[in-house]
């Protein structure tokens, strides 16, 4: 993780997040703490362009609109084509069909390097289950292992899902990660922080397993760092960033 977190400050890479409006301000703010530098573009107009001079690409699903998944599209498109990286997080999969086929539709035409959800979203992207509370999982993280996989082996990539116990899967590959902060899930956006974080460190790591897991840890320790100077979700959300700033 050192060297991931310190090949970030060094080359402050540059992340083109075609995300939501709730976490805008979040992430971007995220993205400059560890040391990258933050894009948000989602004119279709502009999108090819800002990717082309991206190190990598973050897709977010959170607030659908046609345009915006057009955009998406071909964002997604020149990035396959220039070998730039894809990080694709289905928020709220499963909650319903236009945000169902939209995840699947994405996921299996352009195949994302790294897939990050919640235990119910990556087993409604595996299309296991359709278990889900708009965006909140209702489904134990562990119990997603399988079908994470099965969807990695199916579209050759990392799955990633977040939780009280993280997962990193790679085929048969599975690494957990514990730690972080009871506080995470009280605050709008962790989850889609730790997307554009594992934007990131894929951005400066050829092993993309390997990105997704310091991704992910850095999420951790920055979290555990933070509720040891809260009082609540609000100082935590300060304290967070100033964690992610401070992580050597």
């Amino acid at each position: 993780m050192n060297t991931t977190i310190d090949l970030i400050k060094t080359q402050s890479p540059l992340i083109h997040n075609i995300t939501n409006y709730v976490v805008m301000n979040n992430t971007a703010n995220a993205l400059l703490a560890i040391g990258a530098s933050p894009v948000m573009a989602h004119a279709i107009e502009e999108v090819e362009d800002i990717t082309t001079i991206s190190s990598s690409l973050v897709i977010n699903m959170g607030t659908l609109s046609k345009p915006w998944v057009a955009a998406m599209e071909q964002a997604m498109k020149k990035a396959k084509a220039n070998g730039i990286p894809i990080v694709f997080d289905p928020v709220g999969v499963g909650a319903s069909n236009y945000r169902t086929q939209t995840a699947l539709h994405l996921a299996e035409t352009y195949q994302p390097d790294v897939i990050r959800g919640n235990a119910s979203e990556i087993m409604a992207l595996a299309q296991l289950s359709s278990n889900t509370k708009g965006v909140d999982s209702t489904i134990d993280s562990n119990n997603a292992v399988d079908a994470a996989s099965t969807l990695s082996r199916k579209l050759n990539n990392t799955i990633v899902i977040s939780g009280a116990t993280d997962y990193v899967v790679t085929g048969d590959k599975i690494e957990e990660i514990t730690g972080g902060s009871a506080m995470m899930p009280k605050i709008t956006g962790m989850g889609c922080t730790a997307t554009s974080i594992i934007g990131a460190c894929v951005a400066v790591n050829k092993d993309i397993h390997k990105g997704a897991r310091d991704g992910m840890e850095i999420m951790s320790k920055a979290g555990e760092q933070a509720e040891s100077k809260s009082n609540g979700p609000g100082s935590f959300q300060m304290n967070f960033i100033d964690a992610l700033f401070q992580l050597t």
